[in-house]
C-alpha cells in the first residue's frame, strides 16, 4: 500500500511517499501564500520524485498550521502526534521530541511505543523558533544556513540577554557597533535560543533518549547548545531530513489505517 503525509507548516511545506515501511520520496518547499497551492506543489514534486501520481497513493494524511487548506487528504492528524509517530520510527528509542519550526516550538514526551504522553509548545513568541535565527541572519548578513558552522568558529562568549526579538535584535545591533564577531554573535544568539527551548523541554520529565527535529535542527549551532542547554545529549533523526518528520509521520498514520 502507498500512502503519504503532507505537512502544511507557517514557513515550509513537506510530503512524503511511504510504503512497505520505507520512504519512497519527499520534497519541501517554503511554504506560499496560500496553502492550498503549497499543498499541490509540494505532493505533485513527491510523486514526480517517485514517478507516481496522486491516484496511485491509497492513503493521504494531512497534518501541521494549514492542514484544514489540504484539498486531497483523506483525513487529518495532529501534528503532534505526527512528530511523534515520525521520530519514534526512526529512532525506537526516541522518548523526548523537540521540534524547533519556522513559528513555534514543541516538546514531546512519548512512551516505548511512540505514544504521546506529555507534549508543550510555544506559539507566542518567536525567539524559540526559526524565524528567530532568520530575522537575525538578514541582520547580521549572513546566510541562514551558513550560521551555525560559522557560529561553531566563535572564540569570544557573548550573551543575548532579551528574550524579546526586538529587543534582541537591538542587542544585536549594539555588538556589532562594538566591532565584535559576527562568529561570537552567532553563538550567543543560538545559546539564547536554545535555552528557550530547553526551559520548554524542562517543563516536562525529561528521559533519554531526546532527539531535535524541524528545520532548526540543520543548525549544528542551536544543536550543540541545546544538549548544552537541557544537561543530556541530543540525537538527529538517522539519515533523515529532520524537516520532513511531520509528514512522514503522517505517512505512517496512513500505512497503518
Amino acid at each position: 500500500m502507498k500512502t503519504a503525509g503532507c505537512d502544511i507548516g507557517s514557513r515550509t511545506a513537506k510530503a512524503v511517499i511511504f510504503e512497505n515501511n520505507t520512504i519512497v520520496s519527499s520534497a519541501v518547499i517554503p511554504a506560499k501564500l496560500d496553502p492550498v497551492e503549497s499543498s499541490e506543489t509540494v505532493i505533485q514534486m513527491a510523486l514526480d520524485h517517485a514517478k507516481l501520481k496522486m491516484e496511485n497513493i491509497d492513503t493521504i494524511v494531512g497534518t501541521g498550521y494549514g492542514q484544514q487548506e489540504i484539498p486531497f487528504a483523506h483525513r487529518l492528524e495532529s501534528e503532534i502526534v505526527c512528530h511523534a509517530k515520525g521520530a519514534w520510527w526512526n529512532i525506537p528509542s526516541a522518548r523526548m521530541i523537540i521540534d524547533i519550526g519556522g513559528q513555534d516550538s514543541k516538546a514531546i514526551k512519548i512512551d516505548q511505543n511512540g505514544r504521546v504522553i506529555r507534549y508543550t509548545y510555544n506559539d507566542k513568541c518567536a525567539s524559540g523558533t526559526g524565524r528567530f535565527l532568520e530575522i537575525m541572519a538578514d541582520a547580521l548578513h549572513v546566510e541562514l544556513n551558513e550560521m551555525g558552522k560559522i557560529g561553531k568558529t566563535f572564540k569570544e562568549k557573548l550573551n543575548i540577554s532579551n528574550q524579546c526579538v526586538i529587543f534582541a535584535e537591538t542587542e544585536v545591533v549594539s555588538l556589532i557597533n562594538e566591532e565584535k564577531e559576527v562568529a561570537d554573535i552567532l553563538n550567543a544568539l543560538h545559546i539564547s535560543l536554545a535555552n528557550r527551548v530547553a526551559s520548554l523541554a524542562r517543563s516536562l520529565t525529561i528521559e533519554q533518549d531526546i532527539i531535535m527535529t524541524g528545520g532548526v535542527a540543520k543548525n549544528i549551532g542551536v544543536f550543540d547548545a541545546l544538549s548544552d542547554g537541557i544537561g543530556f545529549p541530543v540525537k538527529g533523526l538517522d539519515g533523515i531530513d529532520p524537516q520532513i518528520n511531520g509528514a512522514l509521520g503522517a505517512a505512517i498514520i496512513a500505512s497503518e489505517g
